[in-house]
């Protein structure tokens, strides 16, 4: 799992290019899956997880078509990796 947060500049914009453009190309490169968080206290801040494989997440920022749906997602920036900590069963 990874976790990313970003600042976006319009979210219904950004949802609709995520659930599209971005869930094929994502699938190109391996995700198995992502699920979307609104920051409920920062409207413009998202969280995103996935089920990708860090190697896999890494390559598809090299994929050349990735600049141009950024822009179109409205990101503010990279988005920025959480690091993980720790893991638990439960």
């Amino acid at each position: 799992m990874i976790l990313t947060i970003a600042r976006v500049t319009d979210f219904d914009q950004f949802l609709k290019t995520f659930s599209t453009k971005g869930v094929k190309k994502r699938k190109e490169h391996g995700s198995k899956g992502s699920w979307v968080f609104r920051d409920p206290d920062d409207p413009s801040r998202v969280w995103a997880v996935f089920d990708w494989e860090a190697e896999d997440y890494e390559k598809f920022f090299s994929d050349p078509e990735i600049p141009a749906i950024a822009a179109e997602l409205g990101v503010q920036g990279p988005p920025v990796r959480a690091e993980s900590i720790a893991e638990y069963d439960s």
